[in-house]
């Protein structure tokens, strides 16, 4: 899907945040030049078509506690990979989870799962209950805990670019 200009215009406004006003909708329209009503329309169709997942508040879970991170890797069957991968998705402490291709014969792991916790018994208690789910479909697993943050941002559209390659 290509965007036009102004829905694009509409992304770059609000990708680091809304404004933390009463009507945030209709801040960022007065700044380009549309209706509130426009802005809204735009971002409710943007995700009907899938450009936008979601609109949220994006919690900080390290001012919140959870400082112990540990990406959770797993070597499971292919034939299962998918729905065992929705179920560990689905997980209310896994903030995101992907399958990914094996780097054989260094690295078995195909799905990935991302879990939080005040420390890392926590952690390791969470990564317990997703080897229980996954039970024998999984041959293999490990953990890699965060040591620092390098960059904590979502996609950051390139402003005033116009190709996917500048993106």
């Amino acid at each position: 899907m290509t965007l036009d200009a102004t829905d694009r215009a509409i992304i770059e406004a609000t990708q680091a945040g809304l404004p933390l006003s009463p009507a945030p909708y209709a801040e960022i329209g007065d700044a380009l030049g549309l209706s509130e009503a426009e802005v809204i329309g735009r971002l409710e169709t943007m995700m009907a078509q899938g450009v936008i997942r979601r609109i949220a508040a994006a919690p900080n879970h390290y001012a919140l506690g959870m400082t112990a991170n540990g990406m959770t890797v797993w070597d499971v069957e292919n034939a299962r990979a998918d729905a065992l991968g929705e179920k560990v998705g689905a997980l209310d402490f896994v903030s995101h989870c992907y399958l990914r291709p094996r780097a054989l014969p260094d690295w078995p792991h195909n799905l990935f799962a991302m879990v939080h916790g005040r420390d890392r018994t926590e952690v390791e208690n969470k990564r317990t209950r997703i080897a229980t789910l996954l039970g024998l479909a999984c041959r293999s697993s490990d953990i890699l805990y965060s040591t620092r943050i390098l960059k904590k941002t979502g996609l950051r559209l390139k402003p005033g670019a116009t190709n996917r390659s500048g993106d």
